[in-house]
């Protein structure tokens, strides 16, 4: 399917919603290697213990977030996944989020994750960059940016992921808003995200596919990593969430050159 094709089909189903760009397939049908282009498997994690590798990640954020609590309750390790719950307990709402923070630390690069993406809409399953300095200034080049890899909002359709770039936290704070990757049976089974990280530009990837490339909001400087189940900051949003939910990852993998 040609790429002006499904941005057409997506404005007559109505599949855009406020804030984000229309959805569009494929740049290109050949499909992006790493190692092919020069880069080395530099760090991985493949979840393969009884329980999450403190050397490697932690539990990000425990306590209050949006709706809900971050808690280790909702982060589970087995059969070679890491699984990322979205919990109800009662009144209590819990989500699971992991970081490399202060562990592991990079610039630039390919970074990838296989995942299975949560089932219902209102949570919703994120792989993404972090800078520790965002919020200290509004050049991403000496700051950094907040780089989301896949996010996937199943309110916009089930074969769509999204991403986004971020920076300048506080009150000039911009972005790029939303720009929606569409793919068939991307909401089903596991697939693979990608981001190649250069000086000048961010390329997005799914499945090896690329589908942007981003040459705002680049960050300069050394950024972790994060793993997240996401909740809304709207209850009216979890109407249709089936509880429990999760985002089952099966390895994240970062190459340099």
């Amino acid at each position: 399917m040609k790429r002006v094709s499904l941005i057409l089909s997506f404005f007559i189903f109505g599949q855009v919603c406020v804030g984000q760009r229309p959805a569009q397939g494929p740049m290109s049908h050949e499909k992006f290697s790493p190692e092919k282009v020069g880069y080395h498997l530099f760090w991985e994690d493949n979840f393969n213990g009884r329980q999450l590798d403190t050397t490697k990640w932690k539990v990000r954020g425990i306590g209050k977030r949006r709706l809900d609590w971050v808690s280790r309750e909702a982060v589970k390790i087995g059969g070679g996944h890491l699984r990322l719950l979205a919990l109800k307990r009662g009144d209590t709402l819990m989500s699971g989020a992991v970081g490399t923070q202060d562990l592991f630390m990079s610039k630039y690069g390919y970074y990838e994750c296989r995942a299975k993406l949560q089932r219902s809409s209102g949570v919703w399953g994120a792989f993404w960059i972090q800078s520790k300095q965002i919020s200290q200034g509004e050049d991403p080049a000496v700051y950094g940016a907040e780089i989301d890899i896949m996010e996937c909002f199943r309110k916009l359709g089930n074969n769509l992921v999204s991403h986004n770039v971020h920076w300048a936290y506080g009150p000039h704070q911009q972005s790029t808003h939303g720009m929606q990757s569409y793919l068939k049976g991307v909401g089903k089974g596991y697939h693979k995200f990608g981001l190649e990280w250069l000086p000048d530009k961010y390329i997005f990837y799914v499945d090896g596919y690329k589908f942007y490339e981003v040459t705002k909001g680049i960050s300069q400087i050394e950024e972790y990593l994060i793993l997240s189940m996401e909740f809304p900051g709207d209850e009216k949003e979890l109407e249709k969430t089936v509880f429990p939910d999760k985002m089952v990852v099966d390895y994240v993998k970062v190459y340099q050159k």
